[in-house]
């Protein structure tokens, strides 16, 4: 479904992802591990077009998506979910999700959605800045499915997440993936979240892939040391 080939990307003169191969299946949930500054971001940044790519493809579902802008990827079925979450904060918690669905081309947030995240629906009238950062990232997720996605991107969704609600993101996440059969690609530093959503993780290092284990042979010593400052 998602397949990320030779993937390199440059800011000016200067390399940054070097090389990345990433292929996710079908309700697949893939971890993509590190230390601040490593690449993480900038990864899932090229994969939804935000920052252009030196060489390599990316596909979804065999179409090559390497070329297109941002909203034409989400046409082709990419999601993603920025770091910071980037919500509209002066707009309605209904209104964000209905941000989401323009691709679709509907207006009626589905019912689905606010079955995955109740909050949402209690707080649907009131300014979504004036939620907590848990409820704000369950929101930014709620948006992203709006769109009706086939891969979800996901970047340091535990940042400024209390444990509580870091564990009821993890579960939702595996909640989609059974619902939808979505691909979900997650950028994370917490290896707690990640050892309780992800089914393969990756340790990125130096804007390459270091490491690579699945879920069931997991090496979390190794892991850790990759993460340690």
């Amino acid at each position: 479904m998602f397949d990320v080939r030779n993937l390199n990307v440059a800011y000016g003169q200067s390399d940054v992802l070097h090389g990345i191969d990433l292929t996710v299946a079908p309700g697949e949930i893939v971890a993509v591990i590190g230390r601040n500054g490593m690449g993480k971001s900038t990864l899932m940044k090229s994969l939804i077009g935000v920052i252009p790519t030196k060489s390599g493809h990316v596909r979804v579902d065999g179409a090559v998506l390497t070329a297109l802008p941002s909203h034409a990827r989400v046409a082709y079925g990419l999601a993603y979910v920025p770091q910071g979450r980037q919500i509209f904060g002066t707009m309605t918690v209904k209104e964000n999700i209905q941000t989401g669905l323009v691709v679709t081309g509907e207006s009626k947030v589905p019912d689905e959605i606010y079955s995955l995240f109740p909050i949402l629906w209690e707080f649907e009238k009131r300014r979504a800045g004036n939620l907590s950062g848990g409820q704000q990232q369950q929101l930014a997720i709620a948006r992203a499915l709006a769109s009706n996605p086939k891969i979800l991107l996901l970047d340091e969704p535990t940042e400024g997440v209390q444990p509580s609600v870091i564990k009821d993101i993890a579960k939702v996440l595996k909640e989609i993936r059974q619902l939808r059969n979505l691909c979900i690609v997650v950028c994370e530093q917490v290896l707690s979240f990640v050892l309780d959503v992800a089914d393969r993780i990756l340790v990125m290092e130096n804007g390459r892939i270091v490491h690579s284990d699945s879920r069931d042979q997991v090496d979390e010593a190794a892991i850790a040391r990759f993460l340690a400052v």
